[in-house]
């Protein structure tokens, strides 16, 4: 099962990347909550497409390191892990700055369906990072 919630990560990943919202949405409770620097917030589909396909930045590339899983029952997990992420302006990706994260997602199992109700990032301070 921790394979299983790797590869589902990672395809979210992926999915924003690759601006594929649907993909993204088919893998987020409604409504679905997040922590970064820019607060605290809950938002439904809507607001998430809004996000993904209007935000004025976008993520470039990716790479997941030191991921680790508890599950603190049979149907919820927990996921941590570094990120080494580029970010963009919309349209521009070859300025990507690349950032170093820390993040965490929390994943529950809906019938026989896992999504990510939860997510969390924080920035990794210069000379920290073991991506």
């Amino acid at each position: 099962m921790r394979t299983k919630l790797e590869g589902l990560e990672a395809r979210f990943w992926r999915s924003m990347v690759d601006e594929d919202t649907d993909t993204a949405l088919s893998l987020l409770t409604e409504p679905a909550m997040m922590e970064s620097s820019h607060g605290a917030m809950k938002f439904d589909h809507a607001a998430q497409r809004k996000m993904a396909e209007q935000g004025t930045m976008v993520i470039a590339d990716f790479k997941l390191a030191e991921m680790e899983v508890v599950f603190t029952n049979e149907a919820t997990a927990v996921l941590t892990y570094q990120v080494e992420q580029a970010v963009a302006p919309r349209g521009t990706k070859s300025e990507a700055v690349t950032q170093t994260m820390t993040d965490s997602s929390t994943w529950a199992k809906s019938g026989n369906k896992w999504l990510c109700g939860m997510c969390t990032e924080t920035a990794v301070e210069s000379g920290k990072a073991k991506v």
